[in-house]
């Protein structure tokens, strides 16, 4: 008789998807049988289980098997209705697993510390940077920087503005540090065509040195699209009213 995938497994499936290139989702990859360890199943089934997933993505050009169940349609919804929240779960679940057998432990009760807060925060963080840089293929959106330690995951709402968005894939974009910083600081956004535009203060206070020059240069280009988990338009136009040109008030 089939099995019936637990909430547990379905959000270590969901992890998977979110941070491995298609090009990694089969049964010889040593973190598809890491979690089939865990859960029991076969790294075949898990490997087509994470590919699912694809088929939710409503951009997403290549789709994987079409088997997709209510559970993972809940899981995936509730993932963008409230991502940080799915991303502690899913640690808290990787937290509480035994990769030696099959047994998925409870989670123990009790007060969370500060200190045990700051890990969870920081394990979110790695979650969102891991899941942008599969998405973008390891490049700057802007420049096509491909050295993972310049590479900067940026929040579109700034993880101090929205809770629930903080490890959502779809409120970020991947730039080098410089770029990042300009777009937290509000120098640069991207317009309704997902190209650069400059602040006008920005603009108007040009000058010779190469921190602005490389700014002017990058006006107008277009940003260069993930392979999933595409930027959500609603969060860059957030950013558009709410961040950019507010660099130098």
């Amino acid at each position: 008789m089939q099995r019936n995938w637990t909430r547990k497994e379905l959000l270590l499936a969901l992890d998977l998807y979110c941070r491995t290139p298609f090009g990694k989702l089969h049964k010889h990859n040593p973190e598809v049988v890491k979690i089939s360890e865990v859960i029991g199943r076969t790294p075949s089934a898990v490997a087509m289980k994470a590919c699912n997933f694809a088929n939710l993505d409503p951009n997403l050009e290549r789709k994987g098997l079409s088997s997709v169940s209510r559970a993972d349609r809940e899981i995936w919804n509730e993932f963008f209705e409230d991502s940080l929240s799915v991303a502690f779960e899913i640690d808290e679940v990787w937290a509480a697993s035994e990769v030696s057998g099959t047994e998925i432990k409870s989670i123990p009760a009790g007060a969370e510390t500060e200190s045990l807060k700051q890990v969870k925060v920081r394990k979110v963080q790695q979650f969102f940077r891991a899941s942008l840089l599969v998405s973008y293929t390891n490049k700057c959106s802007i420049s096509g920087l491909s050295i993972p330690s310049l590479l900067v995951a940026s929040h579109i709402i700034p993880w101090s503005k929205s809770e629930v968005r903080r490890a959502d894939p779809t409120n970020g974009i991947l730039l080098n540090s410089l770029y990042d910083k300009a777009f937290d600081k509000g120098f640069i956004t991207f317009d309704e065509n997902w190209q650069v535009a400059l602040a006008t203060d920005l603009k108007n206070n040009i000058s010779d040195n190469d921190f602005c020059k490389s700014l002017f240069a990058i006006e107008g280009l277009e940003l260069k699209m993930p392979i999933r988990f595409l930027p959500d338009s609603s969060a860059m136009e957030y950013h558009r009213n709410n961040i950019f040109e507010k660099a130098f008030l």
